[in-house]
């Protein structure tokens, strides 16, 4: 086993090859043995797949020394594609090298031919993968009309994670997952994969959404479709979730990059959110201090100080036009901060005090409409 375990160690530097330059010396032969390789660590991991010790000593080993995004089991069984999508990348490949490798891409050794031949499929969506998400990015923009281009990454990430899902078993890998997606989205710059995190919970949303107004019978059939499509979906947001909540740093970053509008919709269909973000709003209005001579709430201190006055109103609105649930919670905490700063009843004492009256006035001119 021994023997096995060094192999494996040999992957990482494998591939870190197969993005150099050193490529440039590689003939037809030296592809076919890398190749190889590749294919003898996906027969190990579909050997090794249902037995949790030996996974687990396979992924201690990958991890050991690697200097960028950590390789784990589940990369053993697209090993043939990590290395195909590396060399396709490398134009330091020579054309006969290059040669060899379409033709065994589009010809696969008969060992890989199975029920599910995706080796191409795979290889082609992750080069499309690959062009997009490192296309340069400007500003933000609001992902109220999702532009088809963060659309297209958001359903490749989602698609990633759902394969990701399927490989692990039921003992649970969970931190490899994290891990993997950490590295995935460490590669964006940090607006760009905070749009694509947002967009990827807001498409789960919508698919459930969409899953539990069309699914239904009459006689309730659908029901045990519905709660299967519930725990896929938890499967798939939770590394999402979980990579946002992880740093408080970054989820800070994560809600000022965004809009209320839309951080309200995540807020109220995961409630996982909700909480750490009222939580936010409350230490970023704590730096505001009424100026009597200008009537306004202004920030105390400009590195401190996230939100204005009127960006910490609008956040607050877009709660409180949510849903029902996410409406009382967000009074709630409103009311509380309100008694706890004084329980003032006119303006200008408390921001909560303020902040509370804005809303409540509001919502009773929508009321009205």
């Amino acid at each position: 086993m021994e023997a096995v375990l060094e192999q494996v160690e040999q992957l990482p530097a494998l591939l870190a090859v197969s993005r150099s330059a050193l490529v440039r010396d590689w003939d037809s032969l030296t592809l076919d043995r890398a190749l190889e390789w590749t294919r003898y660590f996906q027969h190990l991991h579909n050997r090794f797949r249902t037995r949790p010790r030996l996974r687990e000593a396979l992924g201690r080993r990958l991890r050991r020394g690697q200097p960028g995004p950590l390789l784990s089991f589940p990369q053993l069984g697209r090993c043939p594609q990590l290395l195909g999508l590396a060399l396709l990348e490398n134009r330091a490949l020579p054309p006969a090298a290059c040669h060899r490798l379409l033709h065994s891409l589009l010809q696969p050794a008969a060992a890989e031919v199975g029920p599910e031949p995706r080796s191409l499929v795979l290889l082609a969506r992750r080069k499309a993968a690959s062009r997009l998400l490192a296309l340069p990015r400007g500003l933000p923009r609001p992902l109220e009309g999702m532009e088809p281009q963060l659309q297209a990454e958001a359903q490749l990430l989602l698609s990633r994670l759902r394969e990701e899902g399927q490989e692990v078993e039921p003992a649970g890998e969970a931190a490899e997952r994290l891990r993997w997606l950490s590295g995935v989205l460490e590669q964006l710059p940090q607006p760009r994969a905070f749009e694509v995190v947002a967009a990827a919970l807001l498409l789960l949303r919508r698919g459930s959404a969409a899953e539990q107004a069309g699914g239904r019978g009459r006689d309730g059939s659908s029901l045990d479709g519905n709660q299967a499509s519930a725990a896929g979906e938890e499967c798939v947001a939770g590394p999402l979730l979980s990579w946002l909540l992880g740093s408080l740093e970054r989820f800070s970053a994560f809600c000022l990059c965004l809009p209320g509008s839309l951080l309200a919709s995540l807020a109220g269909h995961y409630s996982q959110l909700s909480r750490p973000y009222l939580d936010l709003l409350t230490v970023w209005g704590c730096h505001l201090l009424y100026d009597p001579l200008q009537g306004r709430w202004v920030k105390s201190c400009l590195d401190k100080a996230q939100l204005s006055w009127e960006e910490l109103r609008e956040r607050f609105s877009c709660l409180c036009q949510g849903s029902a649930l996410l409406r009382g919670q967000t009074q709630a905490a409103l009311k509380l901060l309100k008694a706890q700063d004084g329980d003032f009843k006119v303006r200008g004492l408390s921001v909560w005090t303020d902040v509370l009256m804005e809303v409540e006035e509001s919502l009773r001119k929508e009321a009205e409409c």
